[in-house]
């Protein structure tokens, strides 16, 4: 089990993973399930399961929106072929063939998979299948399973997949929200779920504020899979470079940054960068360590003075260290290496939290039992910011025309007690909302 950051831990041979997102001990389950009612059910107005084709000029992306968790890990990355609010979603020529491959395998819910002269090469977009089992507890968001682990139902027989679907990785709810469970469905985020948040005063570390070992692979991959190989300074230098040098890099920063240290070839300084012996100089340093940091803020570490500073000193320090010991070529295994902090400034100040009446109830008072009900003056009111986010893969509640079109079923839900998603409205507010409804949805 790992948790967001990167750092694992061996679970107990059983457990039990919370779904409903309201346990006390999250990730454990601690029963609370039980008296909210949780159901597993899958929501009949979830995205269709529907695998889509975009054709390209040099690969073609299939695409499955039914089992998308929305981690935007696709759209970040490579927005010139992923579009958040376009259509088509996908343009397979608005990027690098590699990238888009590197996008497609990074895929945590398994819906992007891609095929070339008609060919679809399952085993390549699942990693050859060589990713050990694991299971990644998402910042606010999923269980990300990877390594082929098995997803069983209560009735102990495979799990029906989404078609076109990864069996290697793929997302499981953990919000207890998702429109397609047991799969995540993206509903985290318009949930507001969160997991509990550190204690006051406690500052992190730069490893933690980096994002951890996830942050650290994804910067160390783009500077040796994009930005070295199309550098003609460096790319003769790292032509013999081995496999997974990407991994032993950002190893070692998780290390010099304040995380779990590493160990054995991933602790030595020339492993670390990849500097061969040899004929290496100042300007193959200096290249490599701008190319790091470049690489860096493509990748989304964060460029907040502090933390940018802390970070280029690192690669500048592990460059000049590592050039030196690849010039004089020691027999004997580095010293350890320094481990960086925020220095006498400290880390910048947490984000402010959300605005209070974004999760208050309304201000707005109830008609009374004689008044009329009208949507704009005593409808609308009722639904929250977030209770408008929640619903914007569908419809707008703040929208007159909207509600009235969907009145009979969300009146149905607001007495179901499954919506708002985050708790049951009194008993009183669902009575106005009827009497706006029996009385012919005024405006």
């Amino acid at each position: 089990m790992i948790g967001h950051l990167g750092a694992g831990q061996r679970p107990a041979p059983q457990l039990a993973l919370c779904r409903c997102g309201t346990s006390a001990i999250k990730p454990l389950c601690d029963g609370n399930c039980a008296a909210t009612g949780f159901t597993g059910a899958k929501d009949p107005n979830r995205v269709t399961d529907r695998r889509d084709t975009y054709a390209g000029q040099q690969l073609t992306i299939l695409d499955n929106r039914g089992i998308c968790q929305h981690s935007g890990l696709c759209t970040d990355r490579l927005a010139t072929v992923f579009h958040t609010d376009a259509d088509p979603f996908v343009t397979p020529s608005g990027g690098r063939m590699d990238e888009i491959i590197r996008a497609v395998r990074d895929c945590p819910s398994g819906a992007l998979s891609y095929a070339i002269d008609g060919a679809e090469p399952r085993d390549q977009v699942d990693w050859g299948n060589t990713r050990p089992p694991a299971i990644e507890i998402s910042k606010d968001g999923p269980y990300r399973i990877t390594g082929g682990i098995p997803l069983l139902g209560a009735d102990g027989a495979p799990e029906p997949r989404a078609a076109g679907s990864s069996l290697e990785h793929y997302a499981l709810c953990r919000c207890g929200h998702s429109l397609n469970k047991p799969f995540c469905s993206g509903m985290h985020w318009y949930a507001g779920f969160a997991d509990p948040v550190p204690a006051p005063g406690s500052e992190p570390t730069l490893f933690e504020w980096a994002g951890g070992v996830p942050a650290l692979t994804r910067m160390s991959r783009l500077l040796y899979e994009k930005h070295v190989p199309a550098d003609p300074l460096l790319a003769p230098v790292f032509a013999g470079m081995p496999a997974g040098q990407p991994q032993r890099l950002a190893s070692w920063l998780a290390g010099a940054l304040g995380g779990p240290a590493a160990s054995g070839r991933d602790g030595d300084l020339r492993s670390a960068v990849g500097f061969p012996s040899g004929e290496l100089g100042e300007q193959q340093r200096t290249r490599w360590a701008a190319l790091a940091v470049a690489a860096a803020d493509e990748s989304g570490l964060p460029t907040d003075p502090g933390f940018h500073a802390a970070f280029s000193s690192c690669i500048d320090w592990l460059s000049r260290t590592a050039l030196a010991r690849a010039q004089s070529g020691p027999s004997g295994p580095p010293g350890p290496a320094p481990r960086w902090d925020w220095g006498p400034g400290g880390a910048p100040a947490a984000q402010a939290a959300p605005a209070a009446d974004d999760n208050a109830s309304p201000q707005e008072p109830l008609p009374g039992p004689d008044q009329p009900v009208g949507f704009a003056a005593h409808i609308k009111p009722l639904f929250r910011q977030r209770d408008r986010q929640s619903m914007s893969f569908a419809f707008d509640l703040w929208s007159y025309d909207d509600v009235r079109g969907r009145a009979a079923d969300i009146l149905t839900r607001l007495q179901e007690g499954s919506m708002p998603c985050d708790g049951a409205w009194a008993a009183e507010q669902v009575e106005v909302f009827q009497r706006w409804t029996d009385t012919g949805t005024q405006p």
